[in-house]
């Protein structure tokens, strides 16, 4: 069965049937799409254009269609172009003619963009609750060490000292502003289509207002013709996924120098790791290294949702069909990809010991400027004379805290024996104790915000968008 074809003389080529049908792709929205059609049914009926009697014989066929895709028993026939078209026919089967009024006044343009929207946001619920998982794994892993010192990098050099609670931290607060971007983008989703038919919008009075309050949908579209060629959402989302996994990826960067060898300041756990084919002894991190990879997919499905709508005639065109798998491709990446790394951060060994022996008094030179500017020296002077001081410990081939203090006095005189006092790496990161700064105090108030902010967000996700029926 088509939706379609009487003006047409001859069959659609069997070549471009199949380039044209979605089935595969959009099958997945049977759920949403039976619901919206048991809601749009109700609202035929508020119009006098069904029977309650009809209605009930149409909401009953629906369930059943319905269950049939539940239990994997609804059988695909051709002509099954997509979801909508699949769910009408078999409904055409089980309560005969009276499926074909289920569709007056709808046009698949505002049926699909409506059964998006749905699933987006049923499977963005399902997606926040993930990025919390994470969140609180890194919270929970920073508050148990607390007391660990590391070097700082910037550049990929060892910068000055800081705590690792500290680090782990600072990915909390981006993700904490990726899971700000998801439920922004929620409330722009939540804008019912239904009811802007093909184009010109619904000709038979339904009312939308009530079918928004049926489906779950905060408001309606104002515009039938923006309504039906609106994908602003998908490339929303897709934006919002993208930088998402940016961050993951700067994580997982970090984290796979740090397990090295070289480094070892931290150790994954065996269940996050694979071995070689041919090297025995070879643990690789390949949780990590997936989540770095990720990246460049996410990116390029994020393009080309911009290439998909860029330069459309206004209204709906076929090329939005496009906006699916990107889509669903993101989804279902993100939500196997973050209990994953959930996990690795709550089952991550950390090196404490092993940070702490690979600080280096260079990590204090900006300290040691700090003591020149305590007394008295600008900052900009300072910092030049610990350049000086620096470069001659250099030439001499010593660290900083073992430099004579009569070479310290030859490059100023504001240098005094209380110099040395300042190379003690837990002296540094608790003197920088303001509000966002790495000292034991700062850090833990970071944490109790990011409890107070995981506890709130999580009442949040209270939200039903949509009735079980």
């Amino acid at each position: 069965m088509t939706m379609w074809g009487g003006r047409f003389e001859r069959a659609t080529d069997e070549a471009m049937r199949r380039f044209g049908d979605s089935l595969p792709v959009d099958r997945r929205l049977y759920r949403v799409d039976v619901m919206g059609s048991i809601a749009y049914a109700g609202i035929l009926r508020k119009a006098g254009l069904l029977t309650e009697t009809e209605r009930e014989s149409m909401v009953a066929g629906l369930q059943r269609v319905r269950a049939e895709f539940d239990s994997s028993a609804f059988s695909v026939q051709p002509g099954d172009e997509d979801i909508h078209t699949a769910v009408e026919r078999r409904l055409g089967e089980l309560i005969g003619p009276l499926a074909g009024r289920l569709h007056t006044g709808r046009s698949r343009n505002d049926q699909v963009s409506t059964d998006l929207r749905m699933y987006l946001l049923e499977r963005s619920e399902e997606l926040g609750d993930e990025l919390a998982s994470v969140q609180r794994s890194i919270v929970d892993k920073a508050e148990g060490h607390l007391d660990v010192i590391m070097p700082g990098f910037t550049h990929l050099q060892q910068a000055q000292p800081v705590l690792f609670s500290h680090w782990l931290m600072s990915y909390f607060w981006k993700l904490e502003r990726d899971d700000e971007r998801l439920k922004g983008l929620q409330d722009r989703v939540a804008v019912l289509p239904l009811g802007a038919g093909a184009l010109a919008g619904n000709p038979f009075g339904i009312d939308r207002q009530a079918l928004a309050n049926e489906l779950g949908f905060s408001s309606v579209s104002p515009n039938s013709i923006d309504a039906v060629s609106d994908r602003d959402y998908v490339i929303e989302f897709l934006s919002f996924a993208s930088l998402l996994q940016v961050h993951l990826s700067g994580m997982a960067e970090d984290l796979l120098l740090w397990s090295t060898r070289e480094f070892g300041f931290v150790q994954l756990d065996d269940a996050y790791c694979t071995g070689s084919s041919l090297m025995p002894q070879k643990k690789n991190p390949d949780s990590l290294e997936l989540v770095r990879g990720k990246s460049g997919r996410m990116a390029g499905h994020l393009v080309s949702a911009l290439m998909m709508v860029k330069g459309l005639p206004s209204g709906y065109n076929k090329d939005l069909q496009e906006d699916k798998e990107p889509l669903f491709d993101t989804l279902d990446t993100l939500l196997v990809e973050l209990p994953i790394v959930a996990a690795v951060i709550a089952t991550l060994t950390v090196h404490g010991e092993r940070m702490t022996s690979d600080l280096d008094e260079g990590l204090l030179a900006t300290d040691l400027a700090d003591y020149l500017v305590a007394k008295g020296v600008s900052f900009r002077d300072a910092h030049r004379l610990t350049g000086l001081a620096v470069r001659r410990a250099e030439e001499l081939e010593v660290p900083l805290d073992k430099l004579e203090l009569d070479e310290y006095r030859s490059i100023d005189a504001q240098f005094g024996p209380d110099v040395y006092e300042i190379f003690d790496f837990q002296r540094s990161v608790e003197r920088r104790n303001v509000e966002g700064g790495t000292a034991p105090e700062a850090v833990t108030e970071q944490i109790r915000q990011a409890r107070e902010r995981l506890a709130l967000s999580g009442r949040k996700r209270t939200k039903t968008w949509f009735p079980s029926s």
